[in-house]
């Protein structure tokens, strides 16, 4: 099927990739080149020694240096360290895997579609994927699902206002509040494997525990809402789609990935140079950033045959949705069963889903506007 978000425009990346390999684009003021290409990608995101993540608050693009006072963890960090962070809490991520969280995860799937189907129209981003990347975050960090209902008032961004306004002090004392409770009354939740966690013989420092979740608020929120939304969208426009995905629901695994690579949720991420390096053609010295763009890499036609069609059975289907190499998304167990459980309950609980009404999400840029998914999506669920 044709991808729903390339209908109106093209890959914003195609030409310069194909052409270049790289793009230039202005990013609060500093030039950042972009990698295209899906082998030089992978390749990169797995030569750290040249391309570092040791660059706090400048990994993320934009950079959030005006929006948190610590390093993300383990995603700031270098091996061997960063392997080191990331066995920390890599446990808790895991248990995505584990058929007790399998079970609460579809349970909490069905509990709010079958809620949603009381209603005339749904708010699809607001009124169900805020709800649902909450309420599975609280499943995965083993916490009170009374936690979520605070989630959910933090809107799509943990950071930032929809006007820009930075909300991260805000956040921070949250997460302050969060790890002071679970020092004095520890229980088996992740917030108190932060406070008697150790790293190299040491206790964490509190900067540390809040690296972790900063990462763990921040990282899969926007990406998973957008994930939901698009989806979501595009069975509705492709009903065709939705039928093949209800006539076997084995193909759902597969159909999570392609969803995964069209989306591309993360468009990229920043490296910092260690030493000077020639992207074709354009000169980066040592201490300047580079960008890894998995959305570009994506839709690389030299890998993926037809890359602006939705193909639900595509194989293979080596996306870097969740990156590459050490810094392999942590939430990528978590996400993929996020969006295998929302596909198994739809195609078992819904026969149409029909769109009211569409705001479109983009970025924005100097040199390319790139559509996310959507600002508002309003549907009328038809129960099957």
């Amino acid at each position: 099927m044709p991808c729903p978000f390339h209908q109106q425009q093209p890959d914003p990346f195609g030409e310069p990739r194909r052409r270049d390999g790289v793009l230039v684009n202005e990013f609060q003021g500093t030039l950042i080149p972009m990698l295209l290409r899906h082998e030089e990608v992978r390749r990169a995101a797995k030569n750290w020694t040249q391309f570092s993540s040791d660059a706090p608050f400048k990994v993320p693009i934009p950079n959030e240096e005006d929006v948190r006072t610590v390093r993300q963890l383990p995603l700031e960090v270098d091996p061997p360290e960063q392997q080191e962070y990331r066995a920390i809490v890599e446990p808790f991520f895991n248990r995505a895997k584990l058929p007790e969280v399998v079970a609460q995860m579809e349970a909490l799937v069905e509990e709010l579609v079958a809620s949603a189907l009381l209603r005339e129209r749904l708010e699809i981003v607001r009124e169900f994927a805020i709800p649902l990347q909450s309420h599975a975050l609280a499943i995965l960090l083993k916490v009170p699902p009374t936690k979520a209902e605070v989630w959910i008032g933090w809107g799509t961004h943990v950071f930032r206002e929809g006007d820009g306004t930075s909300k991260g002090a805000a956040l921070e004392a949250y997460t302050h509040s969060l790890l002071d409770h679970a020092a004095s009354q520890p229980g088996d939740d992740f917030f108190s494997r932060l406070t008697t966690a150790k790293f190299r013989g040491r206790p964490l420092t509190r900067d540390e525990m809040l690296g972790f979740c900063s990462i763990v608020f921040a990282g899969g929120r926007d990406t998973i809402i957008n994930s939901i939304s698009g989806i979501i969208g595009h069975l509705s426009a492709h009903p065709a789609d939705f039928a093949y995905l209800c006539e076997d629901p084995r193909r759902i695994v597969g159909a999570s990935e392609e969803f995964f690579r069209v989306l591309s949720p993360a468009t990229h991420l920043a490296r910092r140079c260690q030493a000077p390096a020639n992207l074709h053609g354009v000169q980066v010295e040592a201490g300047q950033f580079v960008s890894l763009n998995f959305a570009a890499a994506n839709y690389d036609e030299t890998v993926f045959d037809a890359p602006e069609e939705v193909r639900l059975d595509r194989r293979p289907n080596p996306h870097v949705a969740f990156g590459f190499g050490p810094h392999l998304c942590l939430g990528a167990a978590h996400a993929r069963l996020v969006v295998r459980s929302l596909l198994k309950t739809l195609c078992a609980r819904i026969a149409h889903i029909e769109t009211v009404e569409a705001v479109d999400k983009y970025e924005n840029e100097t040199s390319y506007r790139r559509r996310l998914a959507y600002e508002k999506l309003v549907v009328r669920l038809v129960r099957s």
